[in-house]
């Protein structure tokens, strides 16, 4: 059997090997029914039990109340960054907008193709290495919603706390790249939407948590597909969703839950960050970028001292089957992603060998 690669990539990333095992099993008979997942009908009793058990199991994880609806859906979270909108933002009003790197940017494009745009705090001045405190933000008066990015994959920033909009106003919160990877309250958003492919599934399905009493019609006319009501009134079948999607997130939330649930993956999380981050600040060859109350328990974020360095970094590092650390191009870093199904063995590994890239180059 092939030795399995350390896979730092940012996503679609490292999945629990339990459930990639079960995978293998049930892609040639799932639940005794002598067919594969991949081949069941998204309306038989088969399927129908797996989308209902990955919701139960979901809402035992997180604690989702039953003010919120779980909606399974496609198009990543870039289709929530104008679905959102186009179903919140009515002509005239004002989101307010938290600007902490690339997704957020895109986001607030997106809104702005429905109405105004307020950008109510923005960390691009310094290149996005912090995350903005309450001091520095400015909320517009009476904003539709409030959105942020809760983590920023690329420039390796996190929101230590969700921000506090103004009285009146709900949050939504795009937490693709670290949802499930600690507790949170669910109850403090509005809509909570994340790619699965990061923290708790396969590429393929977004998760939309969305308080019941946003579900009346949207604030325009708008195709049947992108209204939020068809979904959850349909329990997300309104079209063939992405099944095998689901199940394999199912799974994730039942080896979730058996590991201890958040509580415990967060003090996982936080104790294979700590191994990097210790490393990098014990040292001065290697350059963390990232401020020390902003950093991502996710990405981290680092660079030699030179850009020819990194790229030699990056080509031995996977020779030596450490995969996915370069960093995307417009941070000029490296990046290694730690996400919940990234063992601690492969922290100790990186370290390692920046310890021996670092005494050849230094």
């Amino acid at each position: 059997m092939t030795e399995r690669t350390y896979n730092f990539s940012p996503g679609p990333a490292v999945l629990p090997e339990p459930v990639l095992r079960e995978a293998q099993r049930d892609l040639w008979d799932v639940a005794g029914s002598g067919i594969g997942i991949l081949e069941h009908s998204h309306r038989g009793p088969v399927f129908e039990r797996v989308i209902a058990e990955a919701e139960a199991d979901c809402r035992a994880l997180a604690g989702v109340p039953a003010s919120h609806k779980l909606l399974f859906l496609q198009g990543g979270a870039s289709t929530q960054f104008f679905m959102l909108p186009a179903n919140f933002l009515a002509d005239g009003r004002v989101a307010d907008y938290l600007d902490t790197g690339a997704w957020s940017q895109k986001a607030m494009q997106e809104a702005g193709y429905y109405g105004s745009v307020h950008v109510a705090a923005s960390s691009k001045p310094d290149g996005y290495r912090h995350i903005p405190g309450p001091a520095a933000t400015r909320w517009s008066e009476r904003p539709a919603y409030a959105h942020f990015t809760s983590n920023n994959t690329i420039f390796g920033t996190q929101w230590q706390s969700e921000p506090s909009p103004p009285a009146g106003t709900w949050l939504a919160c795009d937490a693709s790249s670290d949802l499930f990877s600690r507790p949170i309250d669910v109850s403090k958003y509005g809509v909570l939407y994340a790619g699965a492919q990061k923290n708790f599934g396969p590429s393929g399905v977004t998760l939309v948590a969305i308080r019941e009493d946003l579900l009346e019609p949207p604030v325009r006319e708008l195709p049947t597909m992108l209204r939020y009501r068809t979904h959850a009134e349909q329990g997300s079948l309104y079209n063939t969703p992405s099944t095998f999607g689901i199940y394999v997130m199912g799974r994730v939330f039942k080896w979730l839950l058996a590991e201890g649930g958040l509580a415990a993956i967060e003090r996982r999380n936080v104790e294979k960050a700590r191994i990097l981050y210790d490393f990098l600040d014990g040292q001065d060859f290697y350059v963390a970028p990232v401020a020390t109350d902003s950093r991502s328990l996710m990405n981290v974020i680092f660079r030699t001292p030179t850009p020819e360095l990194d790229k030699r970094f990056v080509a031995e590092a996977t020779k030596q089957r450490l995969d996915g650390l370069a960093g995307h191009r417009s941070a000029g870093v490296m990046r290694a992603s730690i996400y919940n199904a990234f063992p601690r063995a492969g922290c100790e590994a990186l370290v390692s060998f920046m310890k021996d890239f670092a005494a050849k180059n230094g």
